[in-house]
């Protein structure tokens, strides 16, 4: 799967990175807890979050992350925008919540970033 793919799985918006759409993803991660994106995710994966702060565009280049999924329609601010413009990191919206956009990802295909192939046990 891919960004485009992702985009149109959940009807988002791009808000920064059009020419990166073509980016594997790998794995997703739903999480506001930057904490826990830093602990489970690994390079390639995609992160769904409501969180709109610098933060997330600095744990998102730590982690290699491939982009990110901003949900329940909120739309970040033009600096959160320019630092995601400048680290090169796509930046989506959606009007789903984070559980549907995980949710609907999955059905899709696309599976979490645990450390066992299959996950929870699924």
């Amino acid at each position: 799967m891919n960004l485009k793919d992702v985009q149109r799985v959940l009807k988002a918006k791009i808000l920064v990175g059009e020419e990166l759409m073509e980016r594997h993803v790998e794995t997703c991660c739903g999480s506001d807890l930057m904490s826990d994106v830093l602990a489970f995710t690994k390079c390639n994966t995609l992160l769904c979050t409501g969180l709109t702060n610098m933060q997330v565009i600095r744990t998102a280049g730590i982690t290699d992350l491939c982009g990110i999924i901003i949900v329940r329609g909120k739309l970040p601010g033009p600096d959160f925008l320019d630092f995601a413009r400048e680290a090169q990191m796509p930046v989506l919206s959606t009007n789903c919540t984070l559980f549907e956009a995980c949710g609907l990802l999955y059905v899709a295909g696309l599976r979490g970033c645990s450390q066992e192939k299959g996950g929870c046990g699924l």
